[in-house]
């Protein structure tokens, strides 16, 4: 297996070690209040791309989204009918 082949192959890997030799390197860039905006960024928009990136990856067979449909119904009304007297 070649070194290009390898790189491409543990591309993720590799993007890991790189992101972490930039911070680092210049730490500045990911503090509270820098250009990143990690308050915003990582509380935010991190957690909602992956959720989102979660819910991408789930099965979409139409027999498992009803149970599941069915499920959430009743466990929102049971919570609700809970909370309200």
């Amino acid at each position: 297996m070649g070194l290009l082949e390898r790189l491409r192959k543990e591309w993720f890997i590799l993007g890991i070690v790189l992101v972490i030799a930039v911070a680092r390197l210049e730490p500045a860039v990911g503090v509270k209040g820098g250009p990143l905006k990690p308050e915003i960024t990582i509380t935010y928009i991190a957690v909602s791309a992956i959720f989102f990136n979660s819910g991408l990856s789930l099965k979409t067979e139409l027999a498992d989204s009803r149970l599941h449909a069915t499920s959430c119904v009743f466990c929102s009304d049971f919570n609700q009918s809970c909370w309200w007297k």
